[in-house]
């Protein structure tokens, strides 16, 4: 996904995280930041010390001493019933609005990887990447203070370096966070398989609507696509 908006605006890259974040306040950037660095080393120190963590491909037990983001990446997990690493964009971008808005900002919105945390009280476009040509960039959700706090995150099996047994060009999930859409975006994509497409689809929506949390799901594949579920206001991206 990717924003568009008349803001401050900051890019950084912390290790493998590439995070794009708009606000109204510098200074509260500034500091997301420095949190944003800190729960990733966080996490880090956790995997060093519990190597399962980072390649369970379903929801593992943590200890009591875990991190914020751990904790976090844990419970969506368990939700959607995934690796906990399938939360771990969306957990970052979770975090990262919590920080920004402590520091006193009224918008924020934190983009990691795709996955997108927000919540603001100015309308947002938020465009919609997809390996389909028909849907990439053409069309998006339209943000408004109504649905925040919420979390995007869009899963492909085409696009992205994460792991995914689907076959599923993008599925776009619309949650309460981004860790929770991350986790979900990955459980829903792994369920759209076999040679039937409009089935294939049809079972990611059904697995959609069995996950808590979740608002909506959108789901690509091929020249098909099938949509459950609340999302904010569709609208045609001008190219």
């Amino acid at each position: 996904m990717q924003l568009k908006n008349d803001l401050h605006e900051y890019g950084v890259t912390i290790g493998e995280s590439r995070i794009h974040i708009k606000s109204d306040s510098k200074e509260a950037i500034f500091q997301s930041v420095q949190n944003l660095r800190y729960h990733r080393e966080e996490l880090i120190r956790y995997i060093q010390n519990h190597p399962d963590f980072q390649y369970a491909l379903k929801p593992v037990r943590i200890t009591r001493d875990a991190p914020r983001i751990v904790e976090k990446m844990a419970e969506s997990s368990r939700i959607a019933d995934v690796g906990p690493m399938a939360a771990v964009a969306g957990a970052l971008a979770d975090l990262g609005l919590e920080s920004i808005l402590r520091y006193g900002a009224k918008l924020a919105v934190i983009e990691n990887g795709g996955e997108i945390s927000a919540l603001t009280e100015l309308p947002i476009p938020v465009t919609i990447v997809s390996s389909s040509l028909d849907i990439s960039g053409r069309i998006g959700f339209y943000i408004t203070r109504q649905d925040c706090p919420i979390g995007l995150a869009t899963s492909s099996s085409k696009t992205n370096h994460a792991i995914s047994f689907g076959e599923a060009d993008s599925v776009t999930v619309v949650a309460d966070d981004a860790a929770l859409a991350d986790a979900a975006a990955t459980a829903i994509c792994n369920s759209v398989v076999g040679s039937d497409v409009k089935d294939s689809i049809q079972r990611g929506i059904w697995r959609s609507m069995e996950i808590t949390g979740v608002r909506g799901a959108l789901i690509v594949r091929e020249d098909h696509a099938g949509l459950a579920g609340n999302f904010p206001k569709i609208i045609k991206i001008k190219e």
